[in-house]
């Protein structure tokens, strides 16, 4: 069976999967309760002076069905005092020796970093994480993304907290910046121990067209908030990939940002991960997920022959490069199961207005009746000689596996965008001609 401890930057953890900092890591009885579930760490919802948040705070973007495809929150920090949950941590590192418990903090000045530094490691906190990423209500006050969106800055921030730290330190980053790997060399430059990302993404995500107030609503007012949940996992995957692949960083990376499965586990672990965190998920369904992300990930990991977490991260971080290193003449088609068509032509429609208009509408008659298709209703075909391999009929089609895409050979060598400019410029080829 696979490893599924981890050694983070020096904070051991029975299994990489760590409650983020949010509303489930806010009191002492929220973080017993996840751990008794089989959650292997915890980052506390973040210290600092103690704030007030309003009311209400939270609305959510649905979509076919699905409730909190996206989360979006106006909530700050803790509304708690640092005793408070300075006391709380080392109840909990009490109770629970073995499991990591970090302090996540945000305050302002020098003197105050090498305070709750120093109150973060006295409690017997595991570790510290910096909140640099809080889009809105901290950064108005000079912190969270204000000091994300800036370089300089965070280096300067590590840089104080560093000369106080004696325990590892992992540096929160915003994904609310242009590229999110400056920020992660700064923090490198500074000495911190790791890095963590993303934090939530400015939003608005929805507006009541009643009263015209985007959700959530304070006494007919709205803010930005901060977004995440599923539908932030694309961007939170690319940004952790280009920490990962940046030989510049060189940091332990733990993965936030839309895990809800051991599916979305493995592919941060698999781009570069090492811990993961997770919030939104467990807002929606509660500490007990872990138990499949264990297994899950658990049975993963043995079926593809790795022993251990840390064997599996960065896996697929090799197979990410530039557009121009791509093999302009690999080829893929589409391809159609009848035995599993529907005749919806879903494919059809889609290629002919939104892509290369390569799918025809035929007689069924030769194709047989599969499940659910009328006789007499045409059925989809792909003009293989004219298929782009877009992948876009396989991805609107309803039934899995009807339409799948299929290499072929183009009996022609391998050649990159950069390979033709290449060649090109020793006069080895000519240009190549503009479609009609």
């Amino acid at each position: 069976m696979a490893d599924l401890s981890i050694n983070f930057a020096g904070i051991k953890s029975p299994n990489p999967f760590w409650i983020a900092s949010g509303p489930p890591s806010n009191t002492a009885y929220q973080s017993h309760r996840a751990f008794e579930a089989g959650w292997g760490g915890l980052v506390w919802k973040t210290i600092g002076d103690p704030i007030i948040n309003v009311s209400s705070r939270y609305s959510a973007l649905n979509l076919g069905g699905q409730r909190m495809v996206g989360f979006n929150n106006i909530e700050l920090i803790s509304d708690r005092s640092p005793e408070t949950n300075f006391r709380e941590i080392k109840e909990v590192k009490d109770r629970w020796p073995n499991h990591a418990v970090i302090a996540s903090l945000m305050v302002d000045t020098r003197e105050r970093w090498h305070e709750f530094v120093k109150r973060s490691a006295d409690c017997g906190a595991d570790g510290i994480e910096l909140n640099f990423g809080c889009p809105h209500g901290m950064c108005e006050r000079g912190m969270g993304s204000a000091v994300g969106q800036n370089p300089d800055v965070a280096e300067t921030i590590v840089g104080w907290v560093m000369e106080a730290a004696e325990i590892p330190v992992i540096v929160k980053l915003t994904p609310n910046i242009t590229n999110v790997v400056y920020a992660a060399r700064a923090a490198k430059r500074a000495g911190a121990d790791a890095i963590s990302l993303i934090n939530t993404i400015n939003s608005i995500t929805n507006v009541n067209l009643d009263t015209l107030t985007p959700e959530p609503f304070v006494r007919g007012l709205s803010s930005h908030g901060g977004y995440c949940g599923p539908a932030v996992k694309p961007i939170a995957l690319n940004m952790v990939q280009s920490c990962a692949a940046d030989s510049e960083v060189g940091l332990p990376i733990s993965g936030i940002g839309g895990i809800g499965s051991w599916r979305d586990a493995a592919e941060f672990l698999a781009l570069g991960s090492l811990s993961l965190q997770v919030c939104t998920a467990v807002m929606h369904y509660g500490f007990r997920i872990v138990e499949d992300m264990n297994e899950g990930l658990s049975d993963y990991l043995d079926a593809k022959g790795y022993q251990s977490v840390a064997d599996f991260s960065g896996a697929a971080v090799k197979t990410l490069s530039d557009w121009q290193y791509l093999d302009l003449h690999y080829k893929r088609v589409a391809r159609i199961d009848y035995d599993k068509c529907i005749g919806c032509n879903l494919c059809y429609i889609a290629c002919e207005d939104g892509a290369h208009q390569c799918i025809d509408l035929v007689d069924s008659a030769p194709y047989g009746l599969g499940p659910g298709r009328v006789p007499g209703k045409p059925v989809p075909k792909v003009r293989e000689e004219d298929c782009v391999g877009c992948n876009l009929c396989s991805i609107v089609c309803p039934v899995d596996d009807c339409i799948t895409m299929v290499e072929m050979d183009t009996g022609r060598d391998q050649m990159s965008w950069s390979d033709y400019q290449t060649r090109l410029t020793k006069g080895e080829m000519q240009p190549i001609p503009a479609h009609p």
